[in-house]
């Protein structure tokens, strides 16, 4: 980066850490701490919780998602209108009305204690496992970067991590999130309106959608019965997206403490509401503008010499290993294959309302990708992830954008990282604290202000762990972290229903169903992954929801029940 670069991104920081300290001026006990004093209003609610979902991951591997596999993922959000309805009727109502810390304190109301905790550790589970994922992210950013030590680089994020958090609370985190939300939406803006115009002379948006729609890359609806009968492992249609996609947004909102905690910092249960119904109206067309984003980026190299490997690292290890005739080759296969998609763009600048080019182009495309995944499986003989997703919008960032733009779009990354990472350690601490701690260990000596900072440390720390273990994964980021949450969101959801929706079913029965419930969850997803049978990930979150729900009334009604699960 350049001079102007450096200046750009400290001082876009600076103005955030700053600001954040100005905001945290409350009270030091638990509801300042952790709710805010439940003042907060519904368009700082709304800005909070989308700060919450949308973390340097999302910014960072969802252009390269739509780059490699079009738009399609804009289809997982589908549910969550619908779900945003649902949680307005049901869940926010029951928590405002009960003035809970957190939403595992109805369910010892509703239940007992056991239910209570083992949801809250299922949540607390997920949940650190998923913000590891958060602080990774960044840390990909400086590595590819400076050429750090990916694991050296997670320390130090990890470090920054913990002295924003642990001087932070609920009320410096959702004001931060504002300011950041608006640089971040003006740096992607930008971002977009450089990649049209450096394309060439002539060609416009229009034309970028054109090809980018013609070449596959504007699949926005779709099926799952493209192959002729229904694909019940295809990740992403319309209907894993509008009803596992309900009941995963249902579970995320409406029961995990990282956004259950945004809405309950509300100073009325009307400006909750009003928060979430706006984001679920908000939500997808932003999603669809990221999205977009890497559709423009594909269009771009269309007309500019795309890396065989957006991976600059492993490229450059695979040059100067064993295999680098073999990878001399391949790169000259793409050369002829990038010479032949030249001329066809000509043509197609020349008369754009011709569409036979795109037939040939559409072959070039294939031939295009049959070579770069012979480059990926070099990279993973060398010892390399093969995967360079999470790398395509960085890539062209670096590489095309103007001097001070690069800086700020790598403080957008920061910002993201920072208010998801702050958002969600803050409800980490707090179902710890109000859950776990003020329950089992009363005879604590320090205060539960001081805890509330110890733990935040301690799950920090755990985060960190957490971002040791991600850089090997070769999934896109973006899809590992709902992947993650698809394997607990649907046993706690379950819970939550039973809880509102089958009053006659006691603690004992939702319990040992949340239980049997989570294997099984468990087990199918690692029946998937060894290609045993063919599930997306989407429709765990359903299948736990509904098997809990179900096994819990069924239990209560058995003669078992009866005689030994009562109560």
């Amino acid at each position: 980066m350049t001079t102007l670069d450096w200046i750009v991104l400290a001082c876009t920081l600076l103005l955030i850490i700053l600001y954040g300290v100005f905001r945290n001026r409350g009270s030091k006990d638990l509801e300042g701490y952790f709710l805010s004093n439940r003042s907060m209003p519904w368009y700082v609610i709304l800005l909070s919780i989308m700060g919450t979902q949308a973390s340097a991951v999302t910014f960072l591997a969802a252009p390269g998602q739509a780059y490699t596999d079009g738009m399609r993922f804009v289809q997982y959000y589908f549910g969550l209108p619908l779900a945003a309805i649902v949680i307005c009727i049901s869940f926010a109502p029951v928590f405002s009305r009960l003035k809970v810390y957190t939403a595992y304190e109805y369910l010892e109301n509703r239940f007992d204690a056991k239910t209570r905790t083992f949801t809250s550790l299922l949540f607390l589970l997920q949940r650190g496992l998923s913000t590891g994922i958060s602080i990774f992210a960044p840390s990909l950013i400086l590595s590819v970067i400076f050429g750090w030590n990916i694991y050296l680089t997670n320390l130090v994020m990890g470090g920054l991590l913990i002295v924003y958090t642990v001087t932070g609370g609920a009320k410096a985190v959702a004001y931060t999130q504002q300011l950041q939300f608006f640089i971040i939406m003006i740096a992607l803006f930008l971002a977009g309106y450089y990649m049209v115009h450096k394309l060439p002379e002539g060609m416009g948006f229009t034309d970028a959608i054109t090809i980018g729609g013609k070449l596959g890359k504007f699949n926005i609806i779709t099926t799952g019965f493209e192959n002729g009968s229904f694909d019940w492992g295809d990740r992403y249609n319309i209907f894993s997206g509008i009803i596992g996609g309900f009941f995963l947004a249902l579970s995320y909102f409406g029961t995990d403490q990282s956004q259950v905690g945004r809405y309950l910092t509300a100073k009325n249960l009307k400006e909750s509401k009003m928060g979430l119904l706006m984001n679920g109206i908000v939500k997808v067309p932003m999603q669809f503008g990221i999205l977009l984003l890497g559709v423009l980026v594909f269009a771009f190299y269309q007309f500019h010499k795309a890396p065989a490997f957006f991976n600059d690292y492993e490229l450059k290890r695979l040059e100067n290993s064993v295999h680098k005739n073999r990878l001399a080759e391949l790169q000259e296969t793409l050369h002829h294959i990038d010479e032949k998609k030249a001329a066809l763009l000509g043509q197609y600048q020349q008369n754009s309302s011709n569409n036979a080019y795109f037939d040939e182009m559409s072959h070039l495309q294939d031939s295009m990708m049959i070579v770069r995944n012979s480059i990926k499986q070099l990279v993973k003989k060398n010892g390399g992830s093969d995967n360079d997703t999470n790398y395509i919008f960085l890539k062209f960032v670096i590489d095309y954008l103007p001097q001070g733009l690069v800086g700020l779009i790598i403080a957008v990354i920061f910002l993201a990282s920072w208010g998801s990472i702050a958002a969600a350690v803050n409800s980490l601490a707090s179902s710890t604290v109000i859950d776990i701690h003020k329950k089992y260990f009363t005879k604590a000596r320090l205060g539960d202000y001081t805890y509330s900072q110890i733990y935040t440390i301690v799950w920090s720390l755990f985060c960190i762990g957490v971002a040791m273990f991600v850089s090997n994964w070769t999934s896109s980021l973006i899809e590992v972290v709902n992947i993650l949450g698809s394997l607990f969101y649907g046993t706690i959801l379950g819970v939550f229903l039973v809880a509102f929706y089958a009053k006659q079913v006691k603690g004992n029965a939702v319990f040992v169903a949340a239980i049997i419930t989570e294997v099984v969850i468990i087990l199918l997803f690692i029946l998937n992954e060894y290609e045993k049978i063919s599930l997306g990930f989407l429709w765990l979150n359903m299948v736990g929801a509904v098997m809990v729900y179900v096994l819990a009334v069924l239990l209560q009604k058995t003669v078992y029940n009866k005689t030994l699960l009562k109560g």
